[in-house]
């Protein structure tokens, strides 16, 4: 059931995604006077699950869920269809001449020759009417680069307009919940791995790389997507000790998965308050630092845990610090391996956004997903990070969603994806946003647009380019599936 609520909340996730952005695409190619003649949800080889026209347009939904098009009107279609048809028929004969050499049949291979010879002038002349055709007004070609320019960036402009229209919608609804760095008065409790690197529990985080931390989900960001060694400074025993961290222990660390639970809240086993009748019986008070447990050392409160499950039905020895004194109690633990106490821990701050608040917030966050996104990309072309080798396709997007609903984290992810579309879509790649709006801004600058000839092969090199990613990612989740 998980799985089924992760998947249609991915599909009606990427649904939006892919209709904001095509939209985007198609109503300025409406505003400049170019005509549309298709606005298609994901793509529809050989066949397509709805399509209706209206006017010049006809709008429809694809069954393959990888995307989304927008199919503008070119005049030179009728040529390029000719084109291609007697590229077809040229190479079927150009098979079956050889095969009639090799049978040493030369009178029907000269009749296919002077039959592939009409073909080949038929192409030439399809491709220089091509290069001669002048565009019609209603042709995204005819109109200035400006305007062309406006076209293809519209749908990464979209993609950020969505995501800073769902961020400044959750402040509004839900506002900002967060765990402040300067609260962890006790500092942090960590993991085998951290400590590997150097962390001892009880530290408290000042500065990673000479930054100051706010939000603790900073911490994570900031030690983990890394392109270089990390100076972390800590308070230790109220003395400032400063880590050198090297990149390639981070890298060995996101390898084997370290960063799960890299960093809790140390919570001290004081006793802020006693619930159960038979804890306050034994003598259990508020105040009270329980500092071992049928003999064994408690350091903090998750240390805490694992021995008191052992002692489940049964009376534990545990010591505890009043003030000067230590004292031994005889408490009960229950079946579910509780005293029945309750411990203070930092409670998260909450930020309220009014409804003007909530715009410059939502734009606030949406800035800081793009430059968080950008450097994830920067540092993936690096192989020294190994940040490659985390690249994911479907399968990982679609688990970052979690397997109950949950508006709030449903919108979040949407936002996030949508900022990651946006950027993705920048990406100077031929067949990409990216790659139309470089050649638009060279022709922009040299005044000179470049030839077919040079458009047709790069927008091949980046189709390759583009299915190389797609095989990659996917190829690498189902690899991560099996192991």
């Amino acid at each position: 059931m998980g799985i089924l609520i992760q998947a249609l909340q991915f599909f009606a996730s990427l649904s939006m995604l892919v209709l904001i952005h095509e939209f985007g695409h198609y109503i300025t190619a409406r505003m400049v006077g170019a005509r549309v003649d298709k606005f298609y949800i994901f793509f529809d080889p050989w066949f397509s699950l709805f399509k209706r026209k209206i006017g010049n347009t006809e709008y429809g939904i694809g069954w393959l869920p990888l995307g989304g098009y927008v199919s503008l009107y070119d005049s030179r279609e009728t040529l390029m269809t000719e084109e291609t048809a007697a590229t077809e028929k040229r190479d079927e004969l150009a098979k079956q001449r050889k095969k009639a050499l090799r049978r040493g049949n030369t009178e029907e291979a000269e009749r296919l020759s002077a039959q592939i010879a009409t073909l080949e002038a038929e192409i030439e002349s399809a491709k220089q009417q091509q290069r001669t055709l002048e565009p019609t007004k209603d042709e995204l070609r005819g109109k200035n680069p400006w305007q062309r320019l406006l076209v293809m960036i519209a749908g990464v402009v979209m993609n950020a307009l969505f995501a800073i229209g769902i961020y400044t919608a959750m402040t509004y609804t839900w506002g900002e919940t967060y765990f402040h760095n300067d609260d962890m008065v006790n500092g942090y409790v960590f993991n085998e791995e951290a400590e590997a690197l150097g962390f001892v529990d009880g530290d408290r985080i000042v500065t990673i790389d000479g930054h100051s931390i706010g939000n603790v989900v900073e911490i994570n960001e900031r030690l983990l997507i890394v392109g270089d060694d990390v100076e972390v400074v800590v308070l230790r025993n109220e003395e400032p000790v400063t880590l050198n961290i090297a990149m390639e222990d981070i890298v060995a660390l996101r390898e084997r998965k370290g960063y799960v639970n890299l960093i809790g809240e140390y919570v001290p086993f004081v006793v802020a308050d006693v619930e159960a009748e038979s804890s306050i019986a034994a003598g259990v008070m508020a105040g009270d630092r329980i500092v071992a447990i049928n003999g064994e050392p408690v350091g903090e409160f998750l240390s805490a845990l694992p021995l008191l499950a052992e002692a489940k039905d049964t009376t534990a020895a545990i010591t505890v610090e009043r003030g000067e004194d230590v004292v031994e109690l005889a408490v009960p633990v229950n079946g579910e391996g509780k005293i029945g106490v309750r411990v203070a821990s930092v409670q998260p701050r909450q930020k309220k956004y009014g409804f003007w608040e909530s715009i410059p917030a939502g734009i606030k966050f949406t800035g800081k997903k793009i430059a968080s996104y950008w450097d994830q990309l920067v540092m993936m072309v690096n192989p020294d990070t190994g940040l490659y080798k985390e690249v994911g396709g479907f399968i990982s997007i679609g688990s970052i969603f979690p397997e109950v609903w949950s508006w709030y984290n449903f919108w979040n992810v949407t936002a996030l994806l949508s900022v990651m579309l946006a950027v993705m879509n920048l990406l100077p790649i031929p067949v990409l946003d990216g790659g139309h709006v470089l050649f638009t801004l060279w022709e922009i600058i040299t005044r000179r647009k470049p030839s077919e000839k040079f458009m047709s092969i790069a927008q091949n090199i980046g189709f390759y380019i583009l299915m190389a990613l797609l095989l990659y990612a996917n190829g690498s989740d189902i690899l991560r599936l099996f192991s």
